[in-house]
């Protein structure tokens, strides 16, 4: 039975929880993203209960999507509240600024101008988090309590600052939550995965694995230029925290580097091939499961379609509202199919047809799952995305933001999907690819091989995930799956000293060889004047 539901700091009462947890269960420590990541971590969560372990969840109190209040979460999860300095419209606002400039102003902006409009942002969210950073890890009581609560791991999601710092400071085994970070920097410095800029696209670049030379031009900048601007972001802002409380210099790179297991939020069923490390492992649509039972309004909307079969459309739980001209040029293309369409939206169209049906929230894996859906209008978000190849439902997608492009760019060239640009397409374009998804069988039929691709392993993506959390636990780490090269700084990393070294060797043997010569020659040179004398 869970004693604590709720914790406010100081939260006394978790020292008593981890004596009373169930004897033969782990317990973790989690972490959680905001809106999708979430949702995505919350199926780890909720197997790892359903396990036997005990799961407590640190949430800002300032969370604008982790409802720690609600009766459904709180019987499963222990809750730790944390005290922070900001309110929840503030963090909020945070979110919808990013999607604002992701969505108007990052695609009529100049490189620079992006890359300013990025740096902006990401100062901005450097700050809320070592805010939360202060509210944890700067609390005394709060770190005690931590100490004698004697979890078995940590569960981060990297969106979240300083988790992967709570479990080097509580000295526990560490796991990473992920889709990818932007040009997986963090993967390849910190992770050290590599990723050959000649066949592996940098993210979110919508490239596959065979490029011409133009991309590979192009992946080469991108692939330099994130280094440089990552690296450089993290010295002038993380590091010198990190450092501060470490007490030593140290780098965000060296702890985040340190976890041992890193959970990918993707597969090879639309990821490209590419050299893995052995504590990488790929649990794409963990999430994913058959539908249930549709509520009895939308079952009877979706019977009510005939053959013609429902359109299905989402943008996701973070993109809540669309221009008017974009909300009614979607809402007039939807209205010439024949289907019947449901769309999760808060606001009415002007030209919102009979068809439609609105929804503030959609039981979206059952909707995908249901036997008359033809087709998925999406942002191509991963959550949404997975439940796609899952189902094998074809798309139509309109990306906003962040990995989106990339993903639905993974789905194109598999000829699974038609992408259209949302800022500039007009209703026929979004009418005419509709149909051509829905009418021409090969968008089925490939969709459907990917969902093979997707089922087929020995082992679900959920349970693997919650395998190798477990196997952390069980064994207090993964050390041993770890790359040597962690140990190595950066000019044993590249070999730079062996390079020395042997340019070193091959400089003196070279010396040696000219002066042995140059000796040989002065030799027969005195013979040949001894001679001639």
């Amino acid at each position: 039975m869970k004693l604590l539901r709720h914790v406010l700091l100081p939260p006394v009462l978790l020292l008593v929880l981890h004596h009373l947890a169930v004897a033969d269960g782990g317990h973790v420590l989690v972490f959680p993203g905001e809106y999708s990541h979430w949702l995505n971590m919350r199926n780890i969560m909720e197997e790892l209960v359903r396990r036997n372990h005990s799961v407590t969840v640190a949430v800002p109190d300032a969370s604008p999507s982790i409802n720690y209040n609600n009766s459904r979460d709180a019987a499963k999860f222990n809750f730790l509240v944390l005290k922070v300095s900001y309110t929840r419209e503030e963090y909020h606002q945070l979110f919808l600024d990013f999607i604002h400039f992701s969505m108007t102003e990052l695609p009529r902006a100049s490189m620079l101008q992006k890359v300013l409009l990025l740096h902006n942002w990401a100062q901005r969210s450097i700050d809320f988090g070592m805010r939360q950073c202060d509210a944890m890890l700067k609390n005394e009581q709060l770190m005690a309590t931590l100490r004698d609560a004697a979890f078995d791991a940590v569960l981060v999601d990297p969106m979240v600052m300083c988790g992967d710092l709570m479990a080097d400071v509580l000295g526990l085994p560490l796991i990473l939550s992920l889709r990818f970070s932007m040009g997986s920097v963090m993967e390849r410095h910190c992770g050290h995965a590599v990723a050959p800029p000649s066949f592996v696209p940098t993210a979110p670049l919508p490239y596959g694995d065979h490029m011409t030379f133009r991309e590979r031009v192009i992946n080469m900048v991108t692939y330099v230029a994130t280094s440089v601007i990552t690296e450089f972001f993290w010295r002038t802002t993380l590091n010198q925290y990190y450092s501060e409380l470490k007490g030593r210099p140290t780098s965000m790179c060296e702890i985040l580097g340190n976890a041992d297991i890193w959970l990918i939020r993707t597969f090879w069923d639309i990821e490209t091939p590419r050299p893995v490390p052995p504590n990488f492992k790929y649990v794409g649509g963990l999430h994913c499961r058959p539908a249930n039972k549709l509520p009895d309004d939308l079952e009877a909307f979706v019977q009510s379609s005939g053959d013609a079969g429902v359109v299905v459309v989402s943008f996701g739980s973070m993109v809540t509202n669309l221009t008017a001209e974009r909300a009614d040029a979607i809402a007039t293309a939807l209205g010439r199919i024949p289907q019947k369409v449901i769309w999760r939206f808060n606001h009415k169209p002007k030209t919102l047809a009979p068809n439609t049906k609105l929804c503030d929230w959609l039981p979206q894996n059952d909707l995908l799952g249901h036997p008359l859906t033809r087709a998925f209008v999406t942002h191509g978000g991963t959550n949404g995305l997975y439940e796609a190849v899952y189902h094998a439902v074809p798309l139509v997608g309109l990306p906003l933001f962040a990995d989106q492009p990339d993903n639905l760019a993974r789905l194109t060239r598999r000829g699974a999907a038609i992408v259209l640009d949302i800022h500039t397409m007009t209703s026929d374009e979004l009418t005419e690819a509709l149909q051509a998804v829905i009418d021409q069988p090969s968008y089925k039929t490939n969709m459907q091989y990917l969902s093979e691709l997707h089922r087929e392993r020995p082992v679900s993506p959920l349970s693997t995930a919650v395998f190798w959390v477990e196997y952390v636990m069980r064994h207090g780490g993964a050390r041993h799956l770890r790359l040597a090269s962690q140990e190595l700084n950066w000019f044993q990393y590249h070999s730079v000293d062996v390079v020395l070294a042997l340019l070193a060797v091959m400089i003196a043997c070279c010396a040696l060889c000219w002066a042995a010569v140059r000796c040989l020659l002065r030799s027969c040179r005195r013979r040949r004047r001894e001679k001639k004398d």
